[in-house]
């Protein structure tokens, strides 16, 4: 499994969950303490953060931290893809992902393979017209 975050001029790095399922507290430790976090603090006070509607990522946990870090969730309705910009862009990295001349053949170079293809996005990938 892996996680990342886009915004209008570029995105992070790619983060790969090795083992185990994506829960809430993973989430939180993954993904909202060293990322989002850190973007909060950078854009300041206009920051609002959009998440999809994944069952782990609604858990009052997370709830409760982004409260606690003062980040403000986007609304969107639940079960609305097509609202959510970056599921266009895992589209085009899937579709990327599965045209390539070698596949992977083990977990490593499946890793490695992931990190290139979304190296190679540009910043106007990301921006929503």
């Amino acid at each position: 499994m892996e996680w990342a975050g886009i915004m209008m001029d570029g995105s992070t790095d790619l983060h790969f969950f090795d083992t185990g399922s994506v829960t809430a507290q993973r989430y939180r430790d993954e993904v909202l303490e060293p990322y989002v976090c850190l973007f909060r603090g950078v854009v300041g006070p206009d920051f609002i953060f959009m998440d999809d509607n994944a069952p782990c990522l609604r858990a009052l946990l997370i709830d409760d931290f982004l409260e606690t870090e003062n980040i403000q969730r986007m609304s969107r309705p639940a079960n609305s893809p097509d609202l959510n910009p970056i599921e266009h862009v895992w589209d085009m990295f899937g579709r990327q992902i599965a045209a390539l001349s070698h596949p992977p053949s083990s977990v490593t170079e499946l890793k490695r393979s992931l990190r290139e293809t979304w190296n190679r996005f540009s910043p106007q990938t990301f921006i929503i017209s």
